[in-house]
């Protein structure tokens, strides 16, 4: 399996990092913080312009055409600076409907949300409780949905469905909450609200797999900056006259987490390329989650420690990796429950290691 990027790829990858590096010091982020929606809707539509909203959706859609890869390149740099965006969400709901609406489906959506005109985002497939879908009518509860504060729409999966809820629609209440990385979110309660149905049970599975990895590319990102900010801080910082990072228990310490970052970023990207290859990418993705939901923490908890005292203090920047690292963990799912589904589903393919090709 090679899993090197494409010169395109790395053009991509390339301009967003730029783009996020400068959209979204610390300090900008810092501010975004203190506004009501904690959106920063200027970035978005730069994002937008560049056109990196769409980099996974098709060319004949109107995207960059680069597929999960591409969008999960995106996500990373979006980790790694921790933009209070919701790109994830909505680079996820974009792939869907690229890959699932009908023509007439794409014509009336796509358009909008790659020109950051409207905004679709998927609710976290662990956020619905007994969502049911009758004569074309959703009722259930979805339990703290970032970003559908600022949404026009969310892509929901119920059961093997996945329906697209207008959130100006009759019949749905909310209650605004705060997750653990200080983002917004609603919880929605849904009494008969109008849903138009997204493709089939395929569309169902590749919304899962999808936003599962690319949130381990987001964990990758998160997990990269974490460590740059505490290489910095240990190689500056010193104590009996020499730099922590001459240390041994902290030199140690961050070469873990080091391995762990890199482990986590290879395996987001081979589940996108998975993705992309339109194999089964099931063992893949949940390796990815794994991955990013028990290393993932572990790391972000590993760098803010590196800065003793310093990383309590939520004036520094490390505090905000720490709690996204926390959240993503939370919105995979528990590495337990995701072990035991991926020990599932190896038994499910006891020729699985055949297939894999270095």
């Amino acid at each position: 399996m090679n899993l090197t990027l494409e010169e395109t790829e790395r053009e991509l990858q390339g301009l967003a990092h730029e783009m996020l590096s400068r959209g979204a010091t610390a300090e900008r982020v810092a501010e975004i913080e203190e506004t009501p929606d904690r959106f920063d809707r200027d970035l978005w539509s730069d994002l937008a312009e560049a056109g990196l909203l769409g980099a996974g959706v098709a060319e004949d859609d109107g995207g960059l055409g680069l597929g999960v890869v591409g969008s999960a390149l995106v996500a990373t740099e979006v980790g790694r600076t921790v933009a209070p965006l919701p790109y994830v969400a909505a680079a996820c709901a974009a792939l869907v409907l690229s890959r699932h609406a009908t023509p007439a489906q794409k014509q009336q959506r796509l358009a909008g949300i790659l020109a950051a005109s409207t905004t679709l985002v998927v609710a976290p497939p662990l956020s619905s409780s007994d969502l049911v879908v009758e004569s074309g009518r959703v009722s259930g509860t979805l339990v703290a949905v970032p970003w559908a504060h600022v949404a026009d729409a969310l892509l929901v999966v119920a059961g093997d469905q996945v329906v697209l809820v207008d959130l100006h629609a009759d019949g749905i209440s909310t209650t605004r909450e705060e997750t653990t990385a200080r983002q917004v979110a609603l919880d929605l309660t849904l009494d008969r609200v109008s849903a138009e149905e997204i493709g089939g049970r395929d569309a169902a599975q590749f919304l899962v797999e999808s936003w599962l990895t690319l949130l381990a590319a987001k964990q990758a990102g998160v997990a990269e900056g974490a460590l740059r900010l505490t290489a910095s801080y240990t190689s500056e910082r010193e104590q009996f006259g020499k730099p922590l990072s001459t240390f041994q228990a902290v030199a140690l310490q961050a070469a873990d987490a080091y391995v762990e970052a890199r482990a986590i970023d290879a395996v987001a990207m081979q589940a996108a390329w998975s993705l992309d290859a339109d194999v089964d990418a099931t063992l893949a993705v949940l390796t990815a989650a794994w991955w990013a939901s028990d290393a993932g923490q572990r790391c972000v908890h590993r760098t803010q420690h590196l800065h003793g005292g310093m990383g309590a203090d939520i004036t520094y920047p490390v505090h905000r990796y720490f709690l996204h690292g926390k959240q993503i963990e939370l919105m995979c799912g528990a590495a337990s429950s995701l072990l035991a589904g991926l020990g599932d589903a190896l038994a499910d393919r006891p020729l699985a290691g055949d297939a894999v090709h270095l």
